[in-house]
């Protein structure tokens, strides 16, 4: 079959789909990296469904082409679901072409994987410039020996529990011991009086003395957490809080490999491969500058090279393969703070950093400064891992969604990673978020998707059957903007249409039931706190409320009344601290969340009513969250 030749015969319903997949494989190339495709023979070809991103690794992609000829360069993009292969003679591409377009492989995770072949002339990939470790930073390999990490490990007692010597926690993400001090995750700090008895595992002090005469470490940690990830769990990307430890923080990986990713604040990101048994040490600019982090999933892209063991993951693409996590455990030393921080940054030190609070905003302009800040900014550092684990959806969605006639034409504002983009094929639906990255994660999945504000959004008024606003207009800072956000919702529904919305509850427990968001937390002093699942995070800026179940909101959602005499008066409410969303992790500790729905679901319809042409069919509590469904008079 030649996709790129159209014939004179009947195509078989087989062949019918293979075309198909042909030709959106060829659009996806041309959207994504301005590359076309050829209707003639070249010694290039762009394997789609071959790449990194779907799960094929360069050590299974490989010999399958190398059946067809010798192969000149494979060319693996990170996170891309296609490579490029470069053939010696274009007979043998064109043999490649023929074998393999159509033909299934076995990925790396067992499922089965269809290969989309097409011609391309060349192929231009922007390599990023030669990047250095972050200053500070230094990884030490094979810093132990085997019998050393064997021992190591067998020392650790899951089952136990809590002891004298150490507290246990079962976390979102891992599991968790501490010795010397418990750190606290709902305050990302420890309590410096209350050392816990025995102070560290005896089997680390020869280890940690070797070290200190060694050079490697200046002194001796009196503080461990142990750590353990099963394969696909992370840890979200953090700062140790500066006022808790000192400046050295080292980690010794057992078990396993893994990449763990370090961003600055002016957005560089460097991967960095921390093999098994290696040594991590963090001093200075790395420790207190840099953000840490572990990305949830199974699988790393790392260097193919077998020279190439640690350190920095270069983005060549003619060097990338995929490799499988196991289960890593993670030693991580650190010596408590006795005194105040008193490092070069203190812009992000929470010892010298001496801003108030953001307060709440008087004017539209403020209000927007301040969610480009905690909202926008937030969902463009954690679009990855926020989409990674948001992947199911909620059954009250799809029922809505699954019960609109066919043909409906739906809009999802504030669409996020399109997990409902796709849910009724019957639907012609399409997204928009204000997140670039979320956007191009729609795109990737081959979802109608773009970029714009929810309080603007350009398309034709009375053009939609139904529209869908999920955990989106609580992220606004002012009640009248959240009005307006509503009032363009409606703008776009025809007569009759309806919206679903649906806003943070400051009720995460209703009905004896707790949201999933709570599920696993532990109480704290007699007050329900959510907990962290993350190590030592610095804290945001903005005073956060883990008890945000008794926190009234900085302006609440006012009455009919309100908005008839010009809308919620701020002004009242200045200098007033806006209570944030604390999550069990710490991706989420920064949106800002300033609806207030405390204590009567009937105050989730109050915006909707202040609109004169809608009126409500349904107010209802799912997840955390009031929902509610309009429909346009």
């Amino acid at each position: 079959m030649d996709g790129n030749h159209q014939s004179d015969h009947k195509h078989s319903k087989t062949e019918k789909k293979f075309l198909r997949k042909q030709i959106k494989a060829r659009h996806t190339l041309l959207r994504h990296e301005g590359i076309e495709t050829v209707s003639y023979a070249t010694q290039i070809l762009v394997v789609a469904n071959g790449g990194l991103g779907n799960g094929v690794s360069r050590n299974q992609l490989l010999p399958v082409l190398k059946k067809c000829g010798l192969v000149d360069a494979l060319l693996m993009p990170p996170n891309k679901p296609y490579s490029f292969v470069r053939y010696k003679t274009t007979e043998e591409s064109k043999k490649a072409y023929i074998s393999l377009n159509g033909k299934g492989i076995v990925g790396d995770v067992g499922q089965k994987i269809i290969l989309y072949l097409n011609f391309v002339e060349k192929v231009q990939w922007k390599e990023s410039g030669h990047q250095a470790l972050p200053p500070g930073l230094m990884v030490v390999e094979e810093i132990i020996s085997p019998e050393d990490e064997k021992m190591l490990l067998e020392s650790i007692n899951w089952t136990e529990g809590n002891g004298k010597q150490n507290i246990q926690k079962s976390l979102k993400h891992r599991r968790v011991k501490h010795f010397g001090y418990e750190f606290h995750y709902e305050t990302n700090n420890v309590d410096k009086n209350k050392p816990l008895p025995g102070g560290l595992p005896e089997i680390c002090d020869s280890i940690l003395e070797k070290w200190l005469k060694e050079g490697y470490i200046k002194h001796k940690p009196d503080q461990l957490t142990i750590n353990q990830y099963e394969p696909g769990h992370g840890i979200p990307a953090h700062i140790d809080t500066h006022s808790a430890f000192e400046d050295e923080i080292i980690s010794l990986s057992l078990g396993a490999e893994i990449v763990m990713d370090f961003k600055h604040s002016d957005g560089v990101t460097v991967p960095v491969m921390l093999p098994r048994r290696s040594l991590l040490v963090m001093t200075g600019e790395s420790r207190y500058l840099w953000t840490h982090g572990i990305t949830p999933r199974k699988f790393d892209t790392v260097q193919a090279s077998e020279s190439h063991k640690s350190g920095i993951i270069i983005s060549d693409v003619g060097d990338l393969t995929l490799s499988k996590r196991g289960i890593r455990t993670s030693f991580t030393f650190r010596k408590v703070r006795q005194t105040p921080c008193n490092c070069n940054y203190p812009l992000v030190c929470d010892s010298q950093r001496k801003e108030a609070p953001p307060s709440v905003p008087e004017s539209d302009r403020e209000a927007t400064q301040l969610e480009q800040e905690y909202v926008h900014r937030v969902y463009e550092e954690i679009a990855g891992h926020f989409s990674s684990t948001r992947h199911t959806p909620w059954p009250r969605i799809v029922e809505f969604l699954k019960a609109l006639p066919s043909g409906s034409v739906v809009a999802d504002i504030g669409c996020g990673n399109g997990k409902y983009l796709g849910i009724n094929k019957e639907l012609h639906m399409i997204g928009c978020d204000r997140s670039q990255n979320l956007v191009a994660i729609c795109r990737e999945r081959q979802y109608q998707a773009f970029v714009c504000d929810a309080l603007a959004v350009p398309i034709r008024s009375e053009s939609c059957d139904a529209c869908i606003s999920i955990a989106v207009i609580h992220h606004f800072a002012t009640a009248e903007r959240r009005v307006v956000a509503v009032r363009e919702l409606v703008r776009l529904l025809r007569p009759g249409g309806k919206a679903l919305i649906y806003v943070w509850a400051m009720e995460q427990e209703y009905n004896k039931q707790k949201s999933k968001y709570l599920r696993g937390n532990r109480n704290s002093q007699g007050r329900k706190e959510e907990i962290s699942s993350d190590a030592s995070v610095q804290e945001s800026p903005v005073e956060q409320t883990p008890d945000v179940g008794n926190q009234g909101s900085a302006c609440s959602v006012p009455s009919i009344s309100d908005f008839q005499e010009g809308g919620c008066n701020s002004s009242k409410f200045t200098n007033s601290k806006l209570p944030i969303h604390t999550n069990r992790t710490s991706f989420h500790s920064d949106l800002l969340v300033p609806w207030h729905l405390k204590g009567n679901p009937a105050k989730t319809n109050l915006t909707c009513q202040t609109l004169s042409n809608v009126s409500i069919l349904q107010t209802y509590y799912d997840q955390g969250n009031w929902c509610v469904i309009l429909q346009k008079l």
